[in-house]
């Protein structure tokens, strides 16, 4: 492999390092130059086990198979919960969503992941997210209410409308107030918020 710009000014392993660190979202070069330089003056042990939690994170981490979660189990904590409230979901894009409103502590109910919005322009359509799995697990069962807090946007319009009419026929169906900017995203949402968005939820009109 040629390495070009400042990557050039590196050995080869260290450029190697820095280039695959910058695949990361959020890190640009002075990041991971920073970051690689760092793991370099660590003990080697250290550096062996964070290669080893990565290796075993990639490989034993999956989905829940009722909700969508990240989980290393068939059915993640909060589903296989007794406690939860099984007669309301919430409806979030990813798991970062999830964790967000999970801080809250205000929300006792059970979560739907979709993985995605749905985004023609990005080539993403309902089929290629978990959303025929949610429909199923609200036709047959016993479910109040579907809260969809998904962050507003033009593609989170369009899955809240999508997914809401195709559950409509099964249940009650809301959304979180808009507590939060067009265009923002739960996770970088503060708790307080996050918890007042769920309060004034309102039904959604189709």
């Amino acid at each position: 492999m040629l390495f070009h710009g400042f990557l050039a000014l590196y050995t080869r392993p260290l450029a190697n390092l820095i280039e695959q660190l910058q695949r990361l979202p959020g890190v640009g070069a002075k990041t991971a130059q920073r970051l690689s330089l760092h793991i370099l003056k660590r003990p080697t042990e250290e550096v062996e086990a964070l290669a080893q939690a990565l290796i075993q994170a990639k490989q034993l981490v999956g989905s829940c198979t009722v909700c969508g979660h990240l989980s290393a189990e068939p059915v993640c904590e909060i589903c296989a919960t007794p406690s939860r409230d099984n007669s309301v979901i919430c409806v979030v894009t990813d798991s970062r969503d999830l964790i967000a409103l999970e801080k809250t502590r205000e929300f006792r109910g059970k979560y739907h992941v979709l993985g995605g919005l749905i985004s023609p322009m990005d080539g993403i359509s309902p089929d290629q997210l978990n959303i025929q799995t949610l429909v199923r697990r609200v036709s047959g069962n016993k479910v109040s209410e579907v809260i969809m807090a998904i962050a507003p946007s033009v593609e989170g319009e369009t899955t809240t409308l999508y997914v809401g009419g195709l559950l409509k026929p099964f249940t009650k169906v809301t959304r979180i107030a808009f507590g939060i900017p067009m265009g923002g995203d739960l996770e970088y949402a503060d708790e307080v918020t996050l918890a007042k968005a769920i309060e004034g939820r309102r039904e959604i009109d189709f």
